[in-house]
């Protein structure tokens, strides 16, 4: 992972917990050309260290968006070639998120449409401000949502509600997205960061190897019928078995004291 990329922030919070923040105040901080670079370089350097961070936050710069999708002023009167290729770098960036093995939280500080909305939804789960707005607006646009949204959005709020969403292209409260299972929790906008981090914090106290398979049994379980997912469930759970974390836990719950994990 790069000290400084250009279109993002990383703070290390400290005990493995990493604040990802998109920087782009000044557009809203829409998805460029290289904020999509930035962003698979940095999915890509995480998926390569599972072990360096225990939990990841991503929030927007500023006060009133979290990202407001693509740079339309960039992409007007790019040639058909350019916007594929551009939107190839999304594409990776989107599936390389997908496969982060480490737990992400959406905190939603502001507007999250389009691409903005579909990153929130790549989260593992979602707090949002009282004040964030979200929607797909890419059919009014002339497209429609290509970062996973359409796959992404009938798994969290069923397939009904995100015809709605996805073919209206209506922007939707964080009131509604919390009724609609989408997002996890509303908070006060001057205590959204706050409690993220308080959440955050109780994942990473955990063993990083349990919350890093539970993840990944959750995600995998989920696209597979119910006897292969408790098969895989298993599979999953055997690999924590013989780790030193696993003895460190029962060792620390029977001395009544907080167990130090190591993630090994």
């Amino acid at each position: 992972m790069k000290d400084r990329y250009e279109t993002l922030l990383t703070e290390d919070l400290g005990g493995g917990l990493l604040l990802l923040t998109l920087n782009r105040p000044h557009v809203a901080n829409a998805m460029g050309t290289q904020l999509g670079k930035d962003l698979l370089h940095f999915w890509d350097s995480v998926n390569g260290e599972p072990g360096r961070h225990r939990c990841i936050i991503l929030t927007g710069a500023g006060d009133k968006a979290f990202s407001a999708g693509g740079d339309l002023k960039e992409r007007r009167g790019m040639t058909d070639e350019a916007w594929q290729a551009q939107h190839l770098i999304f594409e990776r960036a989107a599936r390389a998120f997908l496969e982060c093995p480490v737990p992400v939280i959406g905190a939603v500080n502001g507007v999250a449409y389009g691409g903005g909305c579909e990153m929130a939804l790549l989260c593992d789960f979602v707090y949002a401000s009282e004040t964030a707005r979200f929607a797909l607006t890419e059919v009014r646009l002339g497209i429609m949502p290509g970062s996973a949204g359409t796959q992404t959005l009938p798994r969290a709020v069923g397939q009904r509600r995100a015809m709605e969403i996805i073919l209206t292209g209506e922007p939707f409260t964080a009131q509604q997205a919390y009724e609609w299972g989408m997002v996890n929790k509303v908070c006060a906008r001057d205590k959204l960061l706050e409690e993220v981090i308080a959440t955050g914090r109780k994942i990473a106290d955990n063993a990083p190897i349990s919350v890093r398979q539970a993840k990944h049994s959750i995600r995998f379980g989920m696209q597979m019928d119910l006897h292969s997912g408790m098969m895989f469930e298993i599979e999953a759970y055997n690999r924590m078995v013989p780790t030193e974390d696993r003895r460190e836990g029962v060792q620390a719950f029977n001395e009544k004291r907080k167990p130090q994990y190591k993630g090994r």
